[in-house]
């Protein structure tokens, strides 16, 4: 009942994306000769060759440097692996990476947003962007939010002003999904310079490309499913544009939010094994979200593979798969949400998702608790919503988890 098509342009690297997770971080000779683990440079500055050359034209240059590193903020060999590393599983040509998701979605505003802009976004999305693009605001950049997913009404906003273009699917928390081939081209019909942005956080290089969509940028926050054992803060974009690459590196060197070589480090084992995580993530979440489904005080069950997710029909030929995100409105409200909670044994009540550990939480006063009550509501956000990530326990242990904090309510 939830099987998704595999596309053409899928098929033949989903062969290969558990090897290209392990070779891509697996680089003889790029730092250390013959290492086979991709090790912490920690230095913050790194040695110039400080000798002057005297040019034609009888002036001296000084400081001519025979090594690409200078200081860590501008690079470092760690951080330029693993962003090698997300390139790859991205069929990317490039990738950059910050201290959050948070920094990076701040990155792509501020370097690509002035005075006089317009921005389309979607209104269910991650509560920290909704928050970030309201701020915009105070430099005189302006949004429209569009509520629905319908591709003619998002792209309807679109003005001669309209510089860019936000996307989730799917979407943080309620998991409905966008066209984002559909919504890309006609929106580049429009307005060809148009940059169009996807949080693909939810589904990870594993289960959905928007590049491969349309997408300018593919945006992470990479403490989530990327980084998968809630042990590192990061964030990445990833992109094959050079001229937006060149503009968001410059943006990232001057922002300065890089990320920590020890964190960089530990994305890079994390990415080795996301192939197989997402898979686990995917079979167990079904298998749960099944059991959810059937239980009398669970009122609905969101799932975008499952047969009553009314955008089924695109998640089969937009994914290739889905994580273990799982929505599901409870009976009642914010008390019995409250109760469900605290009766859970195993399963985390924590914040994020995409964890090895499987957490559960309530969007409206998490997330999404800096959203308007009224925006909350309509769009789905409410108090007897939670937010289940499914995470890599045996899912015969969730469901007895799940079953006897329901049976307590």
């Amino acid at each position: 009942m939830c099987d998704f098509k595999l596309m053409t342009s899928w098929a033949q690297l989903s062969d290969d994306l558990d090897t290209i997770a392990i070779s891509s971080a697996c680089q003889p000779n790029k730092v250390i000769a013959k290492h086979l683990v991709t090790p912490i440079v920690t230095s913050a500055i790194y040695a110039t060759d400080n000798r002057c050359e005297k040019e034609e034209n009888g002036s001296i240059q000084n400081g001519k440097e025979h090594s690409s590193y200078r200081h860590s903020r501008k690079g470092n060999p760690t951080r330029d692996a693993v962003e090698n590393q997300l390139a790859q599983l991205e069929n990317a040509k490039f990738a950059l990476t910050y201290s959050s998701g948070t920094a990076a979605i701040n990155n792509i505003l501020q370097t690509f947003l002035k005075q006089g802009d317009h921005v389309v976004s979607i209104k269910t999305i991650y509560g920290g962007t909704y928050h970030l693009l309201n701020d915009f605001a105070r430099f005189g950049v302006t949004v429209d939010y569009e509520p629905s997913f319908d591709t003619q009404r998002i792209i309807s906003h679109i003005k001669p002003n309209t510089t860019m273009l936000w996307l989730e699917s799917p979407v943080n928390p309620t998991l409905a999904l966008v066209d984002i081939e559909s919504v890309a081209k006609s929106a580049k019909e429009i307005q060809k310079n148009i940059i169009i942005v996807v949080d693909n956080t939810f589904l990870t290089p594993v289960f959905q490309r928007p590049l491969e969509l349309g997408a300018d940028i593919s945006c992470y926050s990479c403490s989530k499913y990327l980084g998968g054992h809630s042990d590192l803060v990061m964030g990445s974009v990833a992109l094959n544009s050079k001229d937006l690459y060149k503009k968001l590196h410059q943006s990232q060197e001057d922002f300065g939010a890089v990320p920590s070589t020890f964190d960089c480090y530990l994305l890079i084992r994390s990415l080795k094994t996301l192939p197989i995580r997402m898979k686990q993530h995917y079979e167990s979440a079904k298998v749960v979200g099944q059991f959810l489904e059937k239980h009398p005080k669970v009122l609905r069950v969101i799932h975008p593979g499952f047969p009553s997710h009314p955008q089924r029909l695109l998640a089969m030929t937009q994914q290739f798969g889905h994580s273990g995100a799982i929505g599901l409105y409870l009976k009642g409200g914010y008390r019995e949400s409250c109760d469900f909670l605290a009766a859970l044994k195993l399963i985390q009540r924590a914040p994020g998702l995409g964890y090895d550990m499987s957490v559960a939480n309530i969007p409206s006063r998490n997330s999404h608790a800096n959203v308007p009550e009224e925006d909350r509501k309509s769009l789905g956000i409410t108090d007897n919503y939670i937010r289940l990530s499914v995470g890599l326990e045996s899912a015969a242990s969730l469901i007895a988890d799940l079953s006897q904090a329901l049976d307590s309510m």
